[in-house]
């Protein structure tokens, strides 16, 4: 057992795993960019990467332990993930842009108004688990090419090895930026970045 854990084979199929998974979530999207911002501020951070990480952990499982037929199973899934996702992905887009124009106190890096600790984990599982997205890239395809390979369980290791990597350097590695946050001017733009990404991404779920 231990020989077969480290041997080359193996080796391949967790690091191929591990950038299969890191590539899929290496694009900005709406949850990246809400952790971003949630890392600037310094509030929740830990609570807020692990409940990314655990959630992708999850589905990854569920899409290499052969559920990955679970769309086509229910024709209805699709659909209904993408309405909720079209209607949150607006909300917030516009509320990011309303933050972006008004600016004011609430652009602090983490000295001022702290934001309770659950709605900011509702708001990052809406992120999360509204994304039709999600499913079809960790559900389908990472369940879909992990039968290409055995034992299937190292290849679900990588890529949730990659989720942990990336949502941790994400979440953390922004307070690196924060001596640039400290001007409301950057907050604005940022606000104003995140509106635009979450309002494309509506337009693109509705158009689906």
């Amino acid at each position: 057992m231990t020989e077969g854990l480290i041997s080359p084979a193996s080796l391949t199929t967790l690091l191929a795993g591990f950038g299969l998974g890191f590539s899929l979530i290496l694009a900005i999207g709406a949850q990246n960019a809400f952790v971003l911002r949630q890392g600037l501020r310094g509030q929740h951070v830990l609570a807020i990467v692990l409940t990314c990480a655990v959630s992708d952990a999850v589905l990854i499982t569920i899409g290499v332990t052969g559920f990955g037929s679970l769309a086509a199973a229910l024709p209805w899934f699709e659909g209904a993930m993408r309405l909720g996702g079209v209607a949150f992905l607006g909300w917030y887009g516009i509320r990011a842009l309303r933050a972006a124009w008004t600016g004011g106190a609430v652009m602090e890096t983490g000295d001022g108004i702290q934001t309770a600790l659950w709605p900011a984990l509702l708001t990052c599982l809406a992120f999360t688990w509204l994304n039709p997205h999600v499913y079809l890239d960790t559900v389908v395809l990472l369940g879909a090419i992990s039968a290409q390979y055995d034992p299937t369980w190292i290849f679900g290791l990588g890529a949730v090895l990659a989720s942990f990597t990336f949502f941790f350097a994400l979440g953390y590695g922004a307070r690196l930026l924060a001596p640039l946050f400290a001007r409301p001017r950057a907050w604005q733009v940022l606000d104003a970045l995140i509106g635009v990404v979450m309002l494309s991404l509506a337009v693109k779920l509705a158009l689906m």
